[in-house]
Parts: structure tokens; sequence; C-alpha cells
């Protein structure tokens, strides 16, 4: 199906929430009011880094007293699920099949395919839900960004990503394979 949301051909079949909800894909997919979008995952990058990054944080769950899972759909809004790479819940938040609530944090993993403008709509759909941290994670760059209310900030590769108010942070040497 449609791999672009902003692009999508006008010919599309539309589908509706139920039937999306009702039909298992693999990988998963996002859906965007009728349309389903197909993630671009797979690859040894991506896949390395999102497996590196949820070690990271489940080996931290009871110090941090969060709850860490990977590729987790979140109802942004009543017609859009995205499905981040890693989604972060306070110990104490609802534990949904569907997160409805929202996540703490959500980090993204840039593959070859995404474009910035596919990724900052994904940015802007958990900001309108109440996300309060997204990271995205360029392992090819070896890049890192952090988004809060307060804007968008790099994260040098020497320095490490860190959730306000929080313990929750990740030093970039972790993410980024150091076999390459």
């Amino acid at each position: 199906m449609a791999r672009s949301y902003t692009g999508l051909m006008q010919a599309a079949t539309l589908v509706t929430v139920e039937e999306y909800l009702a039909t298992g894909y693999r990988p998963d997919v996002e859906y965007l009011e009728g349309f389903i979008l197909e993630r671009h995952v797979g690859e040894h990058t991506h896949s390395r880094a999102q497996g590196l990054i949820l070690h990271f944080l489940t080996s931290r769950e009871r110090d941090w007293r969060i709850h860490a899972v990977p590729e987790q759909r979140v109802q942004v809004s009543a017609t859009r699920f995205r499905v981040p790479d890693v989604c972060v819940i306070l110990t104490g938040s609802p534990i949904e099949e569907i997160y409805r609530t929202p996540p703490f944090l959500c980090i993204e993993i840039l593959s070859r395919d995404d474009t910035m403008t596919e990724m900052q709509e994904r940015v802007d759909d958990y900001f309108a839900m109440g996300v309060a941290h997204v990271w995205v994670i360029d392992p090819r760059r070896r890049r890192a960004y952090a988004y809060t209310s307060d804007g968008m900030r790099e994260t040098a590769e020497n320095g490490a990503l860190h959730a306000s108010g929080t313990d929750i942070s990740i030093p970039l040497a972790a993410i980024f394979d150091p076999v390459e």
C-alpha cells in the first residue's frame, strides 16, 4: 500500500478504523484517516538501534519507574494511529493494548527511506496527543534529536538524550552500534 501520507494517490482504497484494528499486519502499519501507511523497518541499522535502545531502557525500568515497549500502537486521534519504534510509559500510567493515554516518551528511529517531513508529521501527532517527549534517532548519521514543547535540540554524538524532570537518559554511545 502507500508509503507516505503526504503523497497518497486519490485512487487508494480507504480502510475503516474497525478494519484496521481487526487486521494483523506484519510488520505493523500506521493508520491515518483511512489510509494504511507502511513503516520503514527491517534493515539492520534500524533494528540494531531499536534493540539497543529497548535493552538500555528495559534494564532500568525498576530504577526509573518506567515501562518500555517496542512497536506499540498509539491512537493519537480518533482517526490516526501511529506505531513508534519505542514507547516509554511512567509507572502508574495505564497499560493499554492500544495506547490512548499519551506515552511519556515516543522514540522514532530513522530508516534509509524516512524523510524529515514524514517524521515531523509523527512528532506533531505525538504532541497533539499530549506526549511530553519525542526522540528521533538517526543511526546512519549518528545524530539524535530531542523534541519537547519548548522545541527541538540536537544532541552531540558524545552526549546523551535526557527526558527533563526524570532520570531517563541514554548516552548516544549506547545507541550507536560500536561494531560498524
